[in-house]
Order: C-alpha cells, then structure tokens, then sequence
C-alpha cells in the first residue's frame, strides 16, 4: 500500500498510473519467433521487452477479458488457433493447447464479454468457427463452422470468400463479418450462453463491388460502425442499431489526388469518439485521420499521417488514448505517435520497437 500511495504522489496529475503489457503478433517466415512481450510506459512512450514465446505465425491475437489468457491464430494451411495463460507479474506466456480451426489461413479472432466462446475467421477458408474457453483457458474442438461462399468483380483477390474479421455488436448480440472475396457484410445472432450463431433478421449487406471489406469498429456511442474496405481503399460509415444498418457515407481514406496502389488494413476510433483512424498500405503507407460527427456518423478528412515503415498493418491506441503504435511489417518495426486529442493529428515521438515482421498490437494492463 506505501507503495502504491509513493507512486500516486510522484505521477503528474492526470497521468495513466496502470502498467501496460503490449503483446505483439508477427509472422515468423522470416527471422521472428512468435509472440513478444513489452513493458510499456505511458508517461514517456518508453517500451522494454519482456518475454518471447515461439509460435507458427501468430498473426492475430485476442485477449481474455481478465487479461489471464491470450489467444493467437495460427496462419498456417491447415489453421489452427492456440491458448496461452498470461502471468501479469512476470509478463511471460504459457502455452496451453492448440486446436484446428477448420479453415486455412486464419486471421482474425475476437472473444465475447464473458470470456466463454472465441470466433475465429479463416481467410483462405472462406468460413468462421466457434470454439468454448474451459475453465483452465484451454480450447475446445470447434463446436461450429458456417460457410461462406461466393465471388466478386476482382477475379484476383475475390474468386471466393474471404473471412476477414469477425467483430461483436457493443452489446454482444451480433456479429458482424467482413468478407472480402464476396464484398460483404455478414450478420449473425450471438447466443451468448452456448456460443451458438444464426443468420440474423437482416442476413447480410452489400458493399460496393470490388471494395473488399476487411476491418470494422462500432462507435464508442455503440450508434455507428465503420468498415474498412481493403482494395477499394475507402470507408463506409453505417448507423447502427439492433442488428441493422443503414448507410450513412462512403469516403476515401486516402488524398483525393492519391494515384498509388492501394491496400488499406485496420481501422480504430479514439477513446473519446471524436476521431477514425486508418492504416493504409500499398504505396501509401499512412495513417488517415478524420474527424466524427458524433450525431450523424459524418467522417470528415483530417490529414494523412506517413507511418515512417513500410507495409502497416494492425495498429493500436494505448488505453490511455495519449498513443498510436502502428506494426509496419517490412520495415520490422512498431512505431509509436503522439496523440493531440484536441485536434486527432500525430506526431512521431522518435521512439520505435524493434520485431520482426509485427502484424498485430494488443494490450494488457496490470
């Protein structure tokens, strides 16, 4: 306790006193080993690593609502999907078990409220399947597999369906998949307490042809969902309510002169509500900024921040809303930016984590 009052009295008013845990998923096929572990300070954007654990292209990582247990997938042919226990203390993972995913390539997972059930998405697979936690944080066989199937207008990348997010309704009633080989929106009923999904009443939601959907976040407000189309480039904001949604608007998320390739990642909104983000790969390797009107879902653009990497992927803000770390993968590196929450921009504040090919950012707090 004389502890915990020192550390209350030296810290600056204001100042985020919880000690955070940055796990970082990356892609083995070059020099990584799997998962990493760092320390991260948020009074001075200073990181040290931890631990690291091996594992087979753990491109995607959910963690437990308790902070006890991760879950990362395995984005291999056949995929799979593993469980590790997390010990806050000393900042190390212990595998737990790893079980099939019934897809190829996996690349998403989220975890319900509750901590019960995981969904897992399987890009090549084209499908998404269920999965129980037990008590001991170890995964069941996959209790359900729903398939999807279907094309778009790029014969390259959407020849079938491509699974690329599975993405809870703020009260844990859907699930919303984006599914870029069919330029979709999938929705689904949640039964929370047997982790059982169902078509819902408005199955599903057409997006432009070619878009690719492929990332989407709700709204703090729990009033809007954002989608993140991959090929097109763009964003499409929804208004959202009890399992339905009505289109709002359909914006680029790069300059309107912007002439490069496109290939546009993750999407996150700030902790207040007030700003979108953007990762967007490619030839632009930026992070697009725009502002929210928090009553209409109207996205106006801000400004276009370079990610100082090649090839950003997933990115992430800190829980104290004061950062944005973004994984750029080619250039084997985390680069951490300075939030002005006053106005969205960033600003790079000098400090890099250096892993191999980071895809994926998530925290834990302690």
């Amino acid at each position: 306790m004389k502890r915990i009052l020192y550390l209350l009295v030296l810290l600056p008013l204001g100042s985020f006193a919880q000690e955070l845990y940055l796990i970082i998923g990356t892609y083995t096929n070059t020099t990584s080993k799997g998962i990493y572990v760092y320390r991260f300070d948020v009074n001075d954007a200073t990181s040290n690593l931890i631990s690291t654990t091996t594992a087979s292209n753990p491109s995607f990582i959910a963690v437990a609502p308790n902070g006890k247990t991760i879950f990362a997938v395995n984005e291999n042919n056949p995929g799979t999907v593993s469980s590790f226990a997390f010990n806050k203390d000393s900042g190390t993972l212990k595998f737990i078990n790893t079980v099939e995913t019934k897809g190829a390539h996996p690349c998403y997972v989220t975890i319900d409220r509750k901590g019960r059930h995981i969904i897992v998405g399987n890009y090549s697979g084209g499908n998404l399947s269920v999965f129980d936690v037990k008590e001991d944080g170890s995964l069941s066989a996959a209790k359900q597999t729903i398939q999807h199937s279907g094309n778009s207008v790029n014969r390259q990348r959407q020849e079938k369906a491509h699974v690329h997010a599975t993405v809870f309704s703020p009260d844990y009633s859907y699930l919303f998949v984006p599914d870029l080989g069919m330029d979709k929106l999938k929705i689904y009923n949640y039964e929370a307490k047997t982790g059982t999904l169902s078509a819902a009443e408005t199955p599903e939601e057409d997006v432009n042809p070619g878009a690719g959907p492929r990332h989407a976040e709700f709204h703090p407000n729990g009033k809007f969902l954002f989608l993140m189309e991959e090929l097109s480039g763009a964003v499409t904001s929804y208004k959202y309510e009890d399992g339905k949604l009505k289109l709002v608007q359909n914006i680029s998320a790069h300059p309107f002169d912007y002439k490069g390739n496109k290939g546009s990642a993750d999407i996150h909104v700030s902790k207040d509500g007030r700003f979108l983000y953007c990762s967007n790969r490619g030839d632009a390797n930026t992070i697009s900024i725009f502002s929210i009107n928090e009553e209409t879902g109207i996205l106006t653009p801000s400004g276009y921040q370079p990610t100082l990497g090649v090839h950003p992927r997933n990115f992430t803000i800190d829980p104290s809303g004061n950062y944005l770390l973004v994984a750029n993968r080619d250039s084997d590196e985390v680069a951490v930016f300075k939030i002005n929450t006053s106005t969205g921009m960033l600003t790079d504040t000098g400090k890099r984590i250096a892993v191999p090919s980071p895809v994926c950012l998530k925290w834990i707090s302690n």
